[in-house]
């Protein structure tokens, strides 16, 4: 049985603890946009349930078939702390017309404008006008490790066997084994 106080002094028959148990109260994070011009739309969430952020062109973009080309959303981001955001597909563009979207990482560092690149991988030229929603801008959660520097040479693996589920590279004929 466990009893806490007024005070946030926490009893049981093991332990006492003091401070109040329980999460702590975090803000919810905020994705922070600006526009850069007149022509920008805010990233809006298609559904309460949508997991990311519906991204339109500034401007009309006709992509033609096997074409990409960088598009701006005349918008900047800044992600919330311990995320990195991404442009994604919208899947019933990706679906219905062969049109996948890519703009690669967006850093917490990162106050660039805003792009999309749409690929258009089908058969037939595509038309977005300026406001339409082409991608989605999902934030995903991060952890940022440092690293460490080992020194590494190549062998054959027949003669380390017990090393192969750990470096084994290729179809298992070579491997990295760290010196010491």
């Amino acid at each position: 049985m466990n009893f806490v106080s007024q005070t946030g002094i926490s009893l049981s028959q093991d332990s006492v603890q003091f401070g109040f148990p329980g999460p702590r109260f975090e803000p919810k994070p905020t994705l922070k946009f600006v526009k850069v011009s007149e022509r920008a739309r805010a990233p809006i969430k298609g559904s309460a349930c949508g997991t990311g952020f519906d991204l339109c062109l500034a401007i009309d973009v006709k992509s033609e078939p096997n074409s990409n080309a960088l598009n701006s959303t005349d918008s900047k981001i800044a992600v919330p702390r311990g995320t990195f955001s991404r442009v994604a597909p919208r899947s019933g563009l990706a679906v219905d017309f062969s049109v996948h979207v890519g703009a690669g990482v967006i850093d917490k560092d990162c106050r660039g404008p805003l792009v999309a690149v749409p690929f258009n991988l089908g058969n037939v030229s595509f038309l977005v006008k300026q406001g339409d929603t082409i991608s989605q801008l999902i934030c995903e959660k991060i952890v940022c490790p440092g690293a460490n520097v080992i020194k590494l040479f190549v062998c054959n693996l027949q003669k380390l066997e017990p090393f192969q589920a750990y470096f084994e590279i290729g179809h298992g004929s070579v491997a990295l084994v760290n010196i010491r």
